[in-house]
């Protein structure tokens, strides 16, 4: 994500946690055409996934590990709110179920939402 600040209600960001990464990074790949460049996550690399062609960074796949390890395996849109804890809590009032979070992620905040019917959000400020 870039520094300057995305409308509120944007879909700022993409990607896919699970347990396996590289194989995964590599299906994709494959199937799409994407290109991928390991991202350093300490112990271990997750994946910048860019165009074919390399010149922009659409996604990210990552491996259920350390921080990321309640993380749904399946694509996940990412939804820029005013305030991440605000959302969480009016989300549970309103019969959804927090994930994980609200937590920091780099220089944002963020949480995994699923609504009353099942389907899962992340949500980022």
């Amino acid at each position: 994500m870039s520094d300057e600040k995305p409308q509120i209600g944007s879909i700022v960001w993409r990607d896919l946690t699970v347990p396996d990464a590289e194989n995964v990074k590599n299906f994709y790949c494959n199937v799409v055409g994407w290109k991928a460049t390991p991202h350093k996550m300490g112990e271990y690399h997750d994946f910048d996934i860019k165009t074919p062609n390399g010149d922009e960074t659409v996604a990210g796949i990552c491996h259920a590990r350390g921080p990321n390890a309640n993380m749904p395996p399946q694509w996940m849109v990412y939804v820029n709110v005013e305030d991440v804890d605000a959302s969480a809590k009016r989300c549970t009032e309103l019969g959804g179920h927090v994930i994980d979070g609200p937590r920091e992620m780099g220089s944002n905040r963020f949480c995994v939402i699923q609504d009353p019917a099942g389907a899962v959000l992340a949500l980022v400020s």
